[in-house]
């Protein structure tokens, strides 16, 4: 996409309102571990906003709902794994993007975004709390049941979300841009 560097307020605004459902859902779902709408609303905003928006609200909507949760240092370990979610969704969108029905596909990635998140968690957090390789390993398999439910519940907002935020978001978009 072609964006002048500075985001007009339009654009900010939508910016700020997808960061305040984003952080929203994280605190509606909070008391079920790891079955947050986060990472599938970060997917499609990949997809239809793009990687710079989408991280945007990633890290604010990190700051912002670790300040009700509790911020530790577990908070840095959630803005990369996010981050890196966000990367992998713009390279899988650039390999599917000839795929003429991809829903099957991103309901794929959506499930093993779960997976992943988790590994990557771990991966960072590891060197904060000391841990060797085998701790690590212990560590992640220890949680990897978390991890699933985050596959699983990322795959249901998925089904859930995709068929009404992704036209709505598309048409957000197309605001933005001939507002710019």
């Amino acid at each position: 996409m072609n964006r002048p560097n500075v985001f007009s307020a339009h654009h900010l605004t939508i910016l700020g309102l997808m960061i305040a459902v984003t952080q929203t859902s994280r605190l509606f779902f909070s008391f079920i571990p790891n079955v947050q709408p986060v990472t599938v609303i970060l997917i499609l905003l990949t997809i239809t906003f793009g990687t710079v928006d989408a991280l945007i609200v990633g890290i604010g909507s990190v700051f912002l709902s670790n300040i009700t949760l509790g911020m530790g240092p577990w908070t840095f370990a959630q803005i990369i794994s996010f981050s890196v979610i966000i990367l992998f969704t713009k390279i899988f969108s650039l390999c599917i993007s000839k795929v003429k029905k991809p829903v099957f596909f991103w309901i794929l990635f959506t499930g093993m975004a779960g997976i992943l998140y988790g590994i990557v968690i771990s991966i960072v957090q590891a060197p904060i709390y000391g841990m060797t390789v085998p701790a690590l390993l212990g560590y992640w398999l220890a949680g990897v049941w978390f991890d699933v439910y985050h596959a699983i519940g990322n795959v249901v907002f998925f089904l859930l979300l995709y068929p009404t935020l992704v036209p709505l978001l598309n048409k957000v978009n197309q605001q933005i841009k001939k507002s710019q």
